[in-house]
């Protein structure tokens, strides 16, 4: 009669375990996402406040979009980083790849209309001058006369959980941005 007795003790004990693991594995693998996201938000966050800083020094080598690119891959650790159309316009609309950010150097309120710059100003940061004559994806200007300056990064981050996938839609847009004032 005693063996019995534990024999159904243990039974109850794994069944007991089946119905609770689920939920404890999808806590578990809740917090290593949150963790993730806010590793994530926080290195992009760091990456766009380097990016603007690089940009906006006046030197006698203006900085240039893939000087101001460069450096937030540099501080961007662990982190997937393209630019598709650095000078903008930032599209909302589509979604980077999986895991994957699109880094952007615009003028937050930028004119519509070409400006006549000094030639020394046509790479910096920001825009080119032929983007607007070619009607490719820059719409801007470069920045100057200490014009502000902003550096985005939209990164498409996909959790690990099956669950907070579906929850999500498997992705969740992640966006940090920096406006600097030009030295120049």
């Amino acid at each position: 009669m005693g063996s019995s007795r534990i024999d159904g003790q243990r039974s109850q004990a794994i069944v007991e375990f089946a119905i609770i693991a689920p939920i404890l594995l999808l806590l578990i693998f809740g917090v290593v996402d949150f963790g993730r996201v806010i590793y994530v938000y926080a290195t992009i966050n760091q990456a766009v406040n380097e990016g603007a800083r690089s940009a906006i020094r006046a030197s006698a080598l203006l900085p240039t979009n893939t000087d101001v690119e460069n450096s937030v891959k540099q501080h961007a650790i662990d982190v997937s980083l393209a630019n598709p159309c650095p000078n903008g316009p930032i599209v909302t609309n589509t979604t980077p790849p999986a895991n994957q950010g699109w880094v952007y150097i615009t003028e937050p309120d930028a004119p519509s209309a070409v400006e006549s710059l000094a030639p020394s100003l046509e790479n910096a940061p920001g825009g080119q001058m032929w983007a607007n004559a070619t009607i490719s994806c820059s719409a801007t200007n470069p920045a100057h006369d200490h014009a502000p300056l902003q550096v985005t990064i939209r990164y498409n981050f996909v959790p690990f959980t099956p669950l907070i996938q579906q929850v999500t839609a498997n992705h969740i847009i992640i966006s940090a941005s920096a406006t600097y004032k030009t030295e120049y």
